[in-house]
């Protein structure tokens, strides 16, 4: 029975989304992602969707849907590739189910700073490699926007390892998060986003990770209050279009939804880098204990077999991202 269901809810999803035409003439896109109302993703989905209007003079409008309406993150990756929406906004670890090299960039601690994440996902020639992956999976990455580096919030306190143990932690599915949070000394616990706040309330988990952005909009902090800034995975989420909307539009559409894509994101990587202080203060009035200096050598450590599992699994991929990530370290402090 749930099969059935799972399988009518795709196709009439695939159903729905054959380019609406509007009351104005114009074609509608759908644009599903996670985000809440007042998140710096929604904010440049608007931005997106008034660029997409202008530069195609009015043929295309995108109906932006947020707070997880047309499903969580992964099931938003699976829509996309059928069609049953266009966009969707997420972290490369989402887009990894369909593209597991993508994994590579959950490893932890490989990029430092916000100067160091955007040198490395604007030139690197291994993901643009891994980025030209897509179109055969249904999708194709216009541009990479930002979330923010990820970090805990929990019930107790948390300075290092020796505090995760024998705590259970909320996270999306992903191998290479579920690696490095279960060496920090965490269980593990897979869920979407809406259910997590609710779970950390009736104790079901003792926290959760994500970018400081997501943690306000969410309001995790309400539950967990403890917010310790392990920084421990850079986390950017690239904006993808369906490939069957792709292949429906026009060259000149297609360049011009391009142009607004790529537009978006030094707006967005600006709005959450200069809003992470300004959001951790706002918590901190409303009641959360922010640990900004954290025992992040002890992470370190503990996730250093993170890597000799990632080699096992990736080869080569491996040392090839380390190598790059470890240049743009060193060429931007």
């Amino acid at each position: 029975m749930k099969v059935k269901k799972t399988i009518v809810h795709y196709a009439l999803a695939v159903a729905g989304s054959m380019l609406a035409v509007s009351s104005y003439g114009q074609t509608i896109l759908k644009f599903s992602h996670t985000d809440q109302q007042q998140g710096a993703r929604q904010a440049a989905a608007q931005v997106f969707a008034k660029k997409v209007e202008e530069y195609t003079q009015g043929r295309y409008k995108v109906q932006v849907f947020c707070c997880s309406q047309l499903g969580n993150d992964p099931k938003n990756v699976e829509q996309l590739a059928l069609g049953g929406i266009d966009f969707t906004v997420t972290a490369t670890g989402t887009y990894a189910a369909q593209i597991p090299s993508l994994n590579l960039m959950m490893m932890p601690f490989i990029i430092n700073t916000y100067e160091q994440g955007w040198k490395f996902y604007d030139e690197s020639k291994w993901l643009k490699a891994q980025f030209d992956k897509a179109p055969a999976k249904g999708f194709r990455i216009l541009a990479t926007w930002e979330a923010g580096f990820r970090n805990m919030t929990t019930k107790d306190p948390l300075n290092g390892p020796d505090d995760a143990k024998g705590k259970k932690l909320r996270t999306f599915p992903n191998e290479m998060m579920r690696w490095q949070l279960e060496a920090m000394g965490f269980g593990i616990q897979i869920m979407p986003l809406p259910e997590v706040y609710l779970a950390i309330q009736q104790g079901a988990v003792s926290g959760q990770e994500n970018p400081i952005d997501t943690i306000y909009s969410n309001k995790f902090y309400e539950v967990a209050p403890n917010v310790t800034l392990t920084n421990h995975v850079y986390s950017p989420i690239p904006l993808a279009i369906s490939e069957k909307t792709w292949q429906r539009l026009s060259p000149a559409d297609q360049q011009a939804i391009t142009r607004a894509a790529q537009e978006v994101a030094p707006f967005q990587r600006k709005l959450i880098k200069d809003n992470d202080d300004k959001l951790l203060a706002d918590m901190e009035t409303k009641g959360a204990k922010v640990n900004r200096k954290p025992d992040i050598e002890a992470f370190r450590k503990a996730v250093e077999p993170v890597y000799a599992k990632a080699r096992e699994k990736y080869g080569a991929d491996v040392d090839a991202v380390l190598a790059e990530t470890a240049a743009v370290r060193k060429a931007v402090k």
